[in-house]
């Protein structure tokens, strides 16, 4: 939904130039993001945006890593609110890693997207960091783990079929045309079929 002007907070322009992102690349695509056009839409002129960003790149280094803390958050909240539905925690972790993807799909694309990012930058890198710590700890604690420094075969297999699910329905042929409804159905589907592989999952 578009913002009006007055209702970015000007208080916080850093913050305020990340929704503005966001705007702009799920109308346009994160092609389409500049620094003049976030000014812009936030209402100030683009030196005021340079103060807090020198260039693109750091604006969009600050949106990945906000897109990664966003789904760190929301894989921590969907394991810890699993006991309100009658799904397993870790089936309530892997539908809601395909849903952050179908309802921003510019955080998603943003995430790894080296090309565009500073890799190196400190605060991406701690973002990264905390995403990396729930996808290594039993995939958000929902599955046995013996090693929390690395990726067991289980917690690979889980990340990469929701990922890869979740990238086909943003940028692939998968889904087209259906709702969101309809493709979450389909991401449960593929989910039970997973469950067989996965005999310790927590209940």
């Amino acid at each position: 939904m578009k913002k009006d002007k007055n209702s970015y907070h000007h208080g916080n322009l850093a913050e305020s130039l990340l929704d503005a992102v966001d705007e702009i690349a799920a109308k346009f695509g994160l092609e389409a993001v500049t620094l003049r056009a976030c000014a812009k839409l936030v209402g100030v002129s683009p030196s005021s945006a340079f103060r807090h960003y020198s260039d693109k790149r750091s604006l969009m280094t600050a949106f990945a890593a906000r897109a990664l803390r966003k789904l760190s958050d929301t894989m921590e909240y969907a394991k810890a609110n699993a006991n309100k539905t009658d799904e397993t925690a870790f089936v309530a972790v892997c539908k809601a890693y395909v849903e952050f993807a179908l309802d921003n799909p510019a955080f998603f694309r943003a995430m790894w997207n080296d090309e565009t990012i500073y890799c190196n930058d400190e605060d991406y890198i701690d973002a990264a960091n905390g995403l990396s710590a729930h996808l290594k700890g039993g995939f958000a604690d929902t599955i046995e783990d013996a090693d929390p420094n690395s990726f067991s075969n289980e917690e690979l297999l889980a990340w990469s079929s929701v990922h890869g699910l979740a990238n086909l329905f943003v940028d692939g042929p998968v889904g087209n045309g259906l709702s969101k409804t309809n493709k979450m159905k389909m991401a449960t589907d593929m989910i039970d079929t997973l469950m067989p592989v996965f005999e310790s999952i927590d209940q």
